[in-house]
């Protein structure tokens, strides 16, 4: 029996793609799409995801939600509408004043959740936006003097509609260097959207039960970490992030902390994929989500330059230097 079958046999191999499917159900004809995300979220990562409105961002994040958790029911979502008089503790919470036992006692925020919706993120002031900066990149709440750990799995699914920019406070380079991916989950092809009509999969939503249980989910990111990757494809990642780097086209480069992104989704990509190692497919299927949001161009306004093309071009040039593994 070859490597591949014996992870696309394995427990952590199974329970992803039943997660996948069980999603499939509700947001209908993106496999390419869902995959990714299950990557990022296998991988630990947050997601940001830059579409337009009612393609079934919020469904999504409501369906993972329930999705995976146990016999009592699935994981705990909140969803918070970034608005520009949002304050930072209306994101994480408060301490107030009791007046029967005279002490001060801390309310979380909506942050104490396992998957957060922030909804058009960027809809809010640079001063509520780095509140939640903290929550992403340490996971725990401080207010005062006191620090609040949240749950082991935590999850931050952002939006943001790329076509209104009026009353928007576009995210800086520090926070969206947070997010693991950036996707966008596009308008069904014509077929799946007629079966959208037909069935309103979202409506049976208050039905879905846990898929997967939290802990046989936490096994298969285990599982991911541990995909083996070749010296050569970590090498060929930090070419490619050296390469944005010096790239006269860009004003800002990819960070290390792009490139750990990167592998580790690579790797969880792979498990997805039901394989026990990365391949450079893989690299390159991840590359644009993982990288691109991360790059600053010189010239913004060329039409015949994006940050993704950008990558795509650097990743195949790089990985075709690489000797067959």
């Amino acid at each position: 029996m070859s490597v591949t079958e014996t992870l696309t046999e394995s427990e952590p191999s199974i329970k992803t793609t039943v997660l996948i499917e069980g999603i499939e159900k509700i947001i209908r004809g993106k496999r390419g799409f869902l995959e990714l995300c299950a990557a990022g979220l296998l991988a630990g990562g947050h997601i940001l995801l830059e579409d337009k409105p009612g393609l079934g961002k919020t469904t999504l994040a409501k369906t993972l939600a329930r999705l995976i958790g146990g016999e009592e029911g699935g994981l705990v979502f909140k969803r918070i509408q970034f608005t520009p008089d949002l304050l930072p503790y209306d994101i994480t919470g408060v301490d107030i004043f009791d007046p029967k036992s005279r002490t001060f006692r801390f309310v979380p925020g909506p942050v104490f959740a396992n998957i957060v919706l922030a909804d058009e993120i960027n809809r809010a002031a640079a001063k509520t936006q780095s509140a939640l900066l903290e929550v992403m990149a340490e996971r725990q709440v401080t207010v005062g003097a006191e620090s609040y750990p949240l749950p082991e799995l935590f999850f931050v699914i952002a939006t943001q509609n790329p076509v209104e920019n009026e009353g928007t406070f576009p995210l800086p380079a520090a926070q969206l260097d947070r997010f693991m991916l950036r996707l966008s989950i596009g308008y069904p092809d014509r077929e799946n959207e007629i079966a959208i009509l037909n069935e309103q999969p979202a409506a049976a939503l208050p039905s879905l039960y846990p898929a997967v249980s939290l802990e046989d989910f936490m096994k298969a990111r285990q599982a991911a970490a541990d995909i083996y990757c070749h010296d050569a494809l970590k090498a060929a990642i930090v070419d490619i992030a050296h390469a944005t780097r010096a790239h006269k086209a860009l004003s800002l480069g990819a960070s290390p902390r792009a490139a750990l992104h990167l592998l580790a989704a690579a790797k969880a990509y792979a498990l997805v994929k039901g394989r026990a190692f990365v391949t450079d497919d893989d690299i390159k299927a991840l590359a644009p989500a993982a990288l691109a949001h991360r790059l600053i161009l010189k010239d913004a306004r060329s039409p015949s330059l994006t940050a993704d093309s950008l990558v795509s071009e650097i990743c195949a040039e790089v990985l075709s230097k690489v000797e067959p593994l």
